[in-house]
C-alpha cells in the first residue's frame, strides 16, 4: 500500500486498516469496529476518525471463490468505476476516500449503520411502505443509464443463460431434496433445469437495461440528514449487469428480508412499470415478474438452506418467506408452459418450515 504498510490478513488487519487509513485521510482513527458481514466474501469495518469526516467504511475483498459463479464465467468486477459511472450520474452512492486495488481495499463514506431492512422492521407497516416506495423509485432512474465509453463493466455483463442454468443448479442441488425430502431424481433435477432455461429464453427476448443485481434491503442504507426525508444509500455495486426491467424490482419487492404485503407489491410495480425506459405490457411485467421470482428466491432458497447447513443459523428465519414466495409464484405461472408446470409441482412442494440446525 501506498503511504503505509499494507493491510495484513488475520489478526492484524484491523490495526493495520486504520494505520493505513491514518495515513490517507491525514487524520488519527482512534477505533476501528468490525462489521457483521453476510453470505459472501467480504470483510467491512468501521473506522471512527478523530477529525472530519468522522466516520468511514473499510471494505476488504478476500480471494474469490470460484463456486460462487458459473464454471466458466468470469470473477465479478471490482467497485471502480461502477461507482464513479453512478456518482457522476447522480445515484446516491458513497464517495470514495481512498483506496489500494492491488490490496483489495476500498475505503468509502460511511453511509450510516441502518439498512433499509432494519428501517422497515421499526417502522409502522404504512412508514415502511413509504421506504420501499423510495427505493422503488430509483430503478427508472437506474434504467435511464447508458454506457458512457468510461469502461463500465455492467454494459458488457447480462443476466444470461449461464447464470440462469446456475441458478437452477444451486435450486436443484439444495432445495430440490428438501422439497421432496429424498434425493432427486435425474428426471426430477432435470425439470428443474429445463424450466429455468425456459426462463432464461422467455428474459433474453425482454429489455435490457441496467440493474444493480443486488438490489435488496441490506444493500440500501438510510441516513439521515439535515432534511427529514430519509437518504437512501446504494452500496455492493461491483455486480450490475443488464438485465430485464423487472430484475431490481423483483430484488426489493420479493426481497427475502422484508414482509411485504401483497396489496403493496403488486401496486408498487404498477406505479414504477410507466417510469421505466421500456414501460412494458402489464401482463409482460407481471409474467416477467413472476419468472425472475422463481429464479432469483430460487437461488436465495438454496444459499439460506447452505448456510444453515454449516452452522449459520441467522438466515433460519427467512427460509418460510422466501419458499412462500416461490409458491406463489410458481401457482401464478404453471398454466404458461408445460416446463413450468412441472416445476410448479416440486416448488409447491417446499415445506413451510425452516430447516432444524445441523
Amino acid at each position: 500500500m501506498s503511504s503505509a504498510e499494507p493491510v495484513q490478513r488475520g489478526a492484524p488487519e484491523a490495526e493495520s486498516l486504520g494505520a493505513w487509513a491514518a495515513a490517507q485521510l491525514g487524520v488519527a482513527v482512534t477505533a476501528v469496529e468490525a462489521i457483521p458481514a453476510g453470505i459472501g466474501l467480504r470483510r467491512f469495518y468501521r473506522l471512527r476518525l478523530a477529525g472530519p469526516p468522522g466516520s468511514a467504511i473499510a471494505r476488504v475483498d478476500l480471494p474469490e471463490d470460484p463456486a460462487g459463479r458459473p464454471a466458466g464465467a468470469a470473477p465479478e468486477p471490482p467497485l471502480e468505476p461502477v461507482r464513479a459511472f453512478l456518482e457522476r450520474n447522480r445515484l446516491p452512492v458513497p464517495r470514495r476516500l481512498a483506496a489500494d486495488p492491488a490490496h483489495g481495499v476500498e475505503l468509502l463514506e460511511d453511509a450510516g449503520d441502518e439498512s433499509l431492512c432494519d428501517a422497515v422492521a421499526m417502522a409502522t407497516p404504512t412508514a415502511g411502505e413509504t421506504l420501499v416506495a423510495a427505493a422503488a423509485d430509483l430503478v427508472p432512474r437506474l434504467q435511464r443509464l447508458g454506457d458512457d465509453g468510461s469502461g463500465v463493466d455492467a454494459f458488457r455483463r447480462r443476466l444470461d443463460a449461464t447464470l440462469f442454468r446456475y441458478k437452477g443448479e444451486l435450486f436443484a442441488a439444495t432445495s430440490l431434496p428438501a422439497a421432496l425430502r429424498r434425493a432427486p431424481t435425474p428426471a426430477e433435477r432435470g425439470a428443474v433445469l429445463e424450466a429455468f432455461d425456459w426462463i432464461a429464453e422467455r428474459c433474453a427476448r425482454a429489455p435490457q437495461r441496467f440493474a444493480h443485481r443486488d438490489f435488496q434491503s441490506q444493500n440500501l442504507i438510510l441516513g439521515r440528514g439535515p432534511s427529514p426525508s430519509p437518504k437512501l444509500t446504494l452500496i455492493d455495486l461491483q455486480g450490475a449487469f443488464l438485465a430485464p426491467p423487472e430484475y431490481d424490482l423483483v430484488c426489493l419487492l420479493r426481497d427475502s428480508y422484508l414482509e411485504l404485503a401483497e396489496p403493496f407489491v403488486e401496486g408498487e410495480r404498477e406505479r414504477i412499470r410507466p417510469l421505466l425506459p421500456d414501460a412494458p405490457p402489464p401482463d409482460e411485467f407481471a409474467l416477467r415478474f413472476d419468472l425472475l421470482t422463481l429464479t432469483r428466491k430460487g437461488k436465495d432458497h438454496a444459499r439460506f438452506l447452505s448456510a444453515i447447513a454449516r452452522g449459520d443459523l441467522r438466515y433460519r428465519r427467512f427460509v418460510p418467506r422466501t419458499a412462500a414466495m416461490l409458491r406463489r409464484a410458481a401457482e401464478r405461472t404453471r398454466a404458461v408452459a408445460e416446463p413450468l408446470g412441472r416445476l410448479a409441482e416440486l416448488v409447491l412442494a417446499l415445506p413451510e418450515e425452516a430447516p432444524c440446525a445441523p
